[in-house]
């Protein structure tokens, strides 16, 4: 089951956390902190058009279940809802949007993940998370553990599918 963009909400939370152009990370993290039983996630955005492979990229993921308490791991009908605070700056619309899920962190385990990072690096930006090594190769980059070239792939497969020339 594909997860349903929220095209409203994406909308109202960008406005919100006043969500700034190419800063998907520290917004989809401000996003995650604004909302209710929200998990942040990263991973990748596929469609069609430039630059024609997948985009790492971060969202956030809510329920429509009652139970606020579902944790990171939960499966995907139990998080159904994507709201993306950056959807403002993709210009595109919310249907030729696909996502791809490599890493889910409940906002406890974000905001312990961000201040691990500040006191471990703190000239770096502690934003993406990247989970515990060994990291893989995706794409020409090697960040992140075997889920994100897991993802890397699907989303990979998902554009090469998007931008292959149509035939009249």
């Amino acid at each position: 089951m594909d997860k349903i963009l929220d095209e409203t909400a994406s909308l109202e939370i960008a406005k919100q956390i006043k969500s700034k152009a190419k800063n998907h990370f520290d917004n989809a993290y401000n996003a995650a902190l604004a909302t209710e039983g929200a998990i942040y996630v990263q991973g990748f955005l596929a469609f069609s058009g430039k630059p024609y492979k997948p985009v790492e990229h971060a969202w956030i993921e809510v329920s429509d279940t009652p139970d606020s308490t579902l944790s990171a791991s939960a499966s995907v009908s139990e998080r159904d809802r994507i709201i993306d605070p950056n959807l403002p700056h993709l210009h595109k619309k919310a249907q030729e949007l696909h996502y791809f899920a490599a890493h889910r962190l409940t906002v406890e385990e974000l905001k312990a993940a961000v201040e691990e990072a500040k006191e471990d690096y703190p000239d770096d930006d502690p934003l993406p998370v990247y989970g515990k090594q060994p990291y893989e190769y995706y794409g020409d980059q090697m960040l992140g553990p075997k889920e994100y070239l897991d993802a890397y792939n699907l989303a990979e497969a998902k554009c090469k599918e998007l931008n292959q020339p149509h035939l009249n």
